[in-house]
C-alpha cells in the first residue's frame, strides 16, 4: 500500500492535525478515479486506530480504495459549543485538502464514509447533512440517540458530562441540529440520499441504538441495509462490519475474495 501518517493545517481547527491515508500499493496502475472512504474513529481512538486494527491494506488493494482516517479527539464529530469545529473541519476543509494533496475524486458517487460508534454517528451525520457529497454511508456499532448521553454519563461516568456540554451546550442545545432522527427526516425529501449500511453486534451495550435508529429509518424513502451477528463492542466485528461494507458497497469489483463472507 502507499501510506501516509502525518498531520495538516486545518484552518477549521486552527491548527494542525493528525492525518492518515491509505491507498492501494499499486497506485500508478490504479484505475482512475478509485473510490474514496472517509473512514472515521471512535471516542476513545484516534487517526491511527483504524489502521492499527483493520485490514485496511487488503481492502484498498482489493477494492481499488483511498482511505481517509482524520483525528477529531473526543468531540463527536460536532462543531462543538465550546471547542473547535470537527464537522465544518471533517465533511468541508478535509475533502478539499486531501483533493489538493492527494489527486483523490471529488466526485460524490466516488466518495463514501464509515466509522464506529462515536464514528458510526459521525459517518451518519456527514452523509444525512450533505447527501450530495456521499453515495454511501457504512455506521458500525453505531451511537444514534444523542439525547441518552446526559444519562448515561452521570449514571457511569459523571466527569464525562463536562465534554458532552463542551459538544452540545450546558443546557445541550445542540441537540436538535445533531439529532439523527431529525437530519433523516430532512434527507428524505432531498433529490439525492446516501446508500446506509449499518452492523452491530447482538452483546453490544450500544445494541439498542442501531435496533432503534434500524426500526426508524426502514420504512422511510432510503437504500437501507441492516446486518446484526452475536458480538460486542470491539474490533473483530468492526473488521468484519467493513468488510461487509466494502461487499455491500462495491460488488462490481472483479475477482473479490471477499464477496461470499457472511
Amino acid at each position: 500500500m502507499a501510506h501516509f501518517n502525518g498531520s495538516i493545517k486545518s484552518d477549521a481547527l486552527g491548527m494542525r492535525t493528525n492525518l492518515t491515508i491509505i491507498t492501494p500499493a499499486d497506485i500508478l496502475n490504479a484505475p482512475e478515479h478509485g473510490k474514496v472512504v472517509y473512514l472515521l474513529h471512535g471516542l476513545s481512538d484516534d487517526a491511527f486506530a483504524w489502521e492499527q486494527n483493520a485490514q485496511l491494506p487488503q481492502l484498498a488493494d482489493t477494492y481499488n480504495l483511498t482511505f481517509i482516517l482524520p483525528e477529531v479527539q473526543r468531540s463527536f464529530y460536532t462543531d462543538m459549543a465550546y471547542g473547535l469545529k470537527y464537522f465544518t473541519y471533517v465533511a468541508e476543509e478535509l475533502p478539499q485538502i486531501c483533493k489538493r494533496l492527494f489527486c483523490i475524486s471529488g466526485r460524490r458517487e466516488d466518495t463514501y464514509v464509515m466509522g464506529l460508534s462515536m464514528g458510526g454517528y459521525g459517518a451518519l451525520k456527514c452523509a444525512l447533512k450533505k447527501p450530495e457529497q456521499y453515495a454511501g454511508c457504512g455506521a458500525f456499532s453505531a451511537l444514534t440517540d444523542i439525547y441518552q448521553l446526559p444519562e448515561r454519563a452521570e449514571i457511569e461516568e459523571p466527569s464525562r458530562l463536562r465534554e458532552i456540554q463542551a459538544a452540545f451546550g450546558m443546557e445541550h442545545e445542540l441537540f436538535p441540529e445533531n439529532d439523527l432522527y431529525r437530519l433523516a427526516k430532512e434527507c428524505e425529501t432531498k433529490p439525492v440520499k446516501p446508500k446506509i449500511f449499518m452492523a452491530c453486534g447482538t452483546e453490544d451495550f450500544i445494541y439498542q441504538h442501531s435496533v432503534k435508529f434500524r426500526d426508524f429509518i426502514t420504512p422511510m424513502d432510503f437504500d437501507f441495509t441492516y446486518k446484526e451477528w452475536s458480538g460486542v463492542h470491539e474490533w473483530y466485528l468492526w473488521n468484519k462490519a467493513l468488510h461487509l461494507a466494502c461487499a455491500h458497497f462495491f460488488p462490481e469489483t472483479p475477482n473479490n475474495p471477499y464477496c461470499n463472507i457472511k
